[in-house]
């Protein structure tokens, strides 16, 4: 599937939610892509890229930057703490914000380096054991925690459960978001973005449907 029909069907269920058109930011996720296939979709236009791994992106993208400078990438996987420094020089945004040893880090960096990445804070919405992300119950504290840091938290991020139906989880996310004031909702991906976009996101996190099958990972 091309780059150009995933943005029709984003721009028809913008126009079907009643959304403004262009109000949802599409996250070509190039993880584990080949570089021809990357250059492709940046020699068509696009921007916005989402990696998972802070060493393959730093690995791949300060090379595309030299001919694309205005690259808009976004950690979209889970970060250790060690690599945080090494994420605000690669990242405009980081979706995987989800305990407080990672924000208190983000926090010193801010103020030692003067700026910060946006912020998405991971919900752990299916409350799953394995996965990342805080609690629903815990995720207005930790917001509230984020803020007195004086940390950029742009909006909320989640994984919903493969065997579960994702609008449920996408409606969590929104009514939490909502409620701590929070106009960002990175959700949804290739299967179903567009649930995603009828229920509020602002960043769907496209893949496979872009780019095709990844050959490893």
């Amino acid at each position: 599937m091309a780059l150009g029909e995933i943005a029709d069907r984003i721009a028809a269920a913008e126009t079907s939610a009643g959304r403004a058109p262009g109000s949802v930011n599409l996250i070509a996720v190039s993880k584990v892509q080949p570089n021809e296939r990357v250059e492709a979709v940046l020699a068509e236009g696009h921007r916005t890229f989402g990696e998972n791994r802070v060493q393959e992106a730093a690995g791949k993208w300060p090379a595309f930057r030299e001919t694309y400078p205005n690259v808009d990438l976004h950690l979209i996987g889970p970060l250790q703490s060690n690599k945080a420094r090494q994420s605000f020089e690669l990242f405009q945004a980081i979706h995987s914000l989800d305990r407080p040893k990672l924000a208190k880090s983000f926090a010193r960096l801010a103020q030692e380096l003067g700026h910060c990445p946006a912020l998405f804070v991971q919900v752990n919405t299916g409350e799953e054991p394995q996965k990342a992300g805080v609690l629903p119950t815990d995720a207005d504290d930790f917001v509230k925690d984020c803020r007195s840091m004086d940390l950029p938290v742009a909006g909320l991020m989640c994984i919903p459960p493969v065997e579960e139906e994702a609008s449920l989880h996408f409606a969590l996310l929104a009514k939490i978001a909502a409620r701590n004031g929070l106009e960002g909702l990175s959700m949804g991906m290739s299967g179903d973005f567009e649930k995603a976009i009828a229920l509020g996101a602002t960043h769907v996190r496209v893949g496979s449907a872009i780019f095709g099958a990844r050959t490893t990972g």
